[in-house]
């Protein structure tokens, strides 16, 4: 039978036991006799104190069979510890080589220990596929969506180069349009990311929350009427603890959002503060958001119908990065009307973060 080394010492230990509870019960045995026979010789027959050679046989027997049970059991005790031991060792070694599929068999689960370092093991290996999985998602999404611009970008240039196109105004403001649209996908990427990242710093001061909306709302109600739609706005206007740079941003996010996907119709926006916390929403008459795709509606890159033009698909996750940094969250949650309501909800008694924890923005 082979045996590697924690097996190996395992049976060595458990069988020096043995032995030497062995020993220790023989040697004892015999210096109880000796002070018998010397203080109390009247009481025991010292002529029978040496053992016979059938008690010689019986005690070497004896010590071998306990030996060898010793032995077996430690075989077989060391073989429950090392099956999620060497488990975890191949699992990573296979990960090390980038099969990040390997996972640990957790073996006889009366093992505690083994079994939950098989376990940790299993659940770190995972968090590492996800990120990784993640991590080429987002490689594969980024490339997508600067494709479009700097190959349009690349041809028009390419062209005005050649003489193919007549230079313009609309041509220059066309290209503008693709050079604005890769800065804001830019800056969002880089609030999302900075906000993964625990670094998306927030100024927070006293705000006039409702006359920030308006201005918001005014820039853009050009874009909404061109889509059929019109702002109704409901504004509380005590003033919010809050980044007003970073939530116009988030508001602009919210609103770009209904824009492109909601009906023709109004679109709410409210402020409130109730219950301790600063309240701003984003609500549309539908079409309203699948089931199945709610859960995932904050999560970047993601789309209702991924074969739909659209946006970058990250102005979402700004708004939830933005409302994270607030010590908040951003909701989303179906209207009775059919429609969608966006909310970023934050604590009214946010204090300003201290000069050392601040990062750069």
């Amino acid at each position: 039978m082979k045996l590697d080394g924690l097996s190996r010492q395992i049976a060595l230990t458990m069988g020096a036991m043995v032995f030497a509870v062995t020993l220790l019960i023989v040697v004892t045995a015999y210096t109880f006799y000796y002070f018998a026979f010397k203080y109390w010789p009247t009481e025991f027959n010292q002529s029978e104190w040496l053992p016979t050679g059938p008690e010689w046989v019986w005690l070497i027997s004896t010590t071998l069979v306990g030996l060898a049970l010793a032995v077996f059991v430690a075989i077989h005790l060391s073989r429950r510890i090392l099956v999620p031991l060497n488990s975890v060792t191949d699992s990573i070694r296979r990960v090390a080589r980038g099969d990040l599929g390997a996972r640990a068999v957790a073996g006889d689960r009366s093992l505690h220990e083994a079994a939950l370092l098989a376990d940790n093991f299993n659940a770190l290996a995972s968090e590492l596929q996800r990120v990784t999985d993640e991590q080429t998602f987002w490689n594969a999404a980024i490339a997508h969506e600067l494709r479009t611009p700097v190959t349009v970008l690349r041809g028009r240039l390419q062209g005005l180069a050649e003489g193919v196109f007549t230079p313009s105004e609309a041509l220059y403001r066309s290209l503008l349009a693709q050079v604005e649209g890769l800065t804001r996908l830019i800056e969002d990427l880089r609030v999302v990311s900075l906000a993964d990242s625990g670094h998306l710093s927030i100024e927070i001061r006293d705000t006039d929350l409702a006359a920030d909306v308006r201005a918001v709302v005014d820039l853009f109600a050009h874009a909404l009427q061109a889509a059929g739609q019109h702002p109704v706005l409901d504004l509380d206007a005590r003033p919010m603890r809050c980044d007003p740079v970073r939530i116009r941003q988030a508001l602009l996010a919210l609103l770009e959002n209904a824009r492109r996907h909601a009906v023709p119709g109004a679109i709410r926006i409210q402020t409130r503060i109730e219950d301790g916390m600063c309240r701003l929403r984003v609500e549309d008459d539908g079409p309203g958001i699948p089931a199945d795709f709610a859960p995932h509606v904050f999560q970047a890159f993601r789309r209702v119908d991924e074969s739909q033009p659209g946006g970058s698909g990250l102005g979402l996750a700004v708004v939830a990065a933005i409302a994270h940094a607030h010590h908040g969250e951003a909701v989303c949650v179906p209207t009775g009307a059919g429609g969608t309501r966006f909310e970023v909800q934050w604590p009214d008694h946010l204090v300003p973060a201290r000069e050392d924890e601040r990062f750069p923005a």
